[in-house]
């Protein structure tokens, strides 16, 4: 197995998304465990960087690639509350929302299968991730959702939505966001989310069996396949940027930030 590859610059212990090879599967590691390994910008930016190597022609042979969080506690648990604060304007909201959607299509777009392992919780921006990846499998104690009606006040890409409708259905959707609901693997197992919850002492020989099985098959058909399926969820998908800069650019979103630093219960107000 290789050393992980961390972006220039990066020190250990750094939040930090690493790649690995060991024979023909490469992992992405989100490794953050202090903060659930919620995402910051410079994380996002390194996660493009490594999708951008692995599809490149010569990509070390990688035939499947797996995404984990690191620490066992989490896999994503979202994006780095904290940075909401630089916002000022709707126009934010809309550009965050975007390079949201820039860096999802990376890993939807890699040629390889993805297989995502699940341990705890992928929430928020990590439930975009994990719903990029072709194949997921999770513990028992995997936890989803986006409970930003409960917490930030903000709202989803149309491109998001439209992803997490094709990956779990209307009804599932509503629950995460109109409800602030949080779903347990066993919910995700019973819609197809996933494709299998297993102990977390069998989850890494189950992991291996998947890989094996997508790295023996066809690569082109798997390739072009993936990317006919994601064509077909995105296009012709309506533009809602009017409806996100309205949400980013609401007080109640400002409140939702400003009372999710303090950890305080934040007061909606509906403006």
């Amino acid at each position: 197995m290789s050393a992980p590859q961390s972006p220039a610059g990066a020190q250990p212990g750094e939040a930090q998304v690493t790649l690995t090879m060991q024979g023909q599967v490469a992992t992405l590691t989100f490794d953050r465990p202090a903060a659930r390994n919620a995402m910051t910008w410079a994380m996002y930016e390194q996660l493009a960087m490594h999708c951008r190597k692995l599809s490149a022609k010569g990509n070390a042979g990688a035939r499947v690639v797996v995404l984990r969080g690191a620490g066992g506690e989490a896999f994503v648990a979202g994006t780095d509350i904290a940075q909401f604060r630089q916002f000022t304007s709707g126009d934010d909201g809309v550009a965050y929302e975007a390079r949201i959607d820039e860096g999802v299509r990376l890993v939807e777009q890699l040629p390889m299968p993805t297989v995502a392992v699940v341990e705890g919780w992928a929430v928020g921006g990590g439930l975009a991730i994990a719903t990029a990846c072709d194949f997921r499998v999770a513990t028992p104690k995997a936890r989803f959702g986006v409970p930003i009606a409960r917490t930030l006040g903000n709202t989803l890409s149309a491109q998001n939505l439209a992803k997490l409708r094709a990956a779990w259905g209307l009804q599932p959707v509503r629950r995460m966001l109109l409800l602030a609901q949080i779903l347990d693997a066993d919910a995700a197992l019973a819609c197809g989310f996933l494709e299998g919850v297993y102990a977390p002492e069998a989850l890494e020989g189950e992991v291996d069996a998947l890989c094996e099985r997508l790295a023996a098959l066809a690569p082109v058909t798997q390739t072009v396949v993936k990317e006919a399926l994601r064509r077909q969820t995105v296009e012709a998908v309506a533009d809602t940027d009017d409806l996100v800069r309205l949400c980013y650019g609401s007080r109640d979103f400002r409140e939702g930030v400003e009372a999710f630093v303090s950890r305080r219960p934040p007061e909606w107000t509906g403006e």
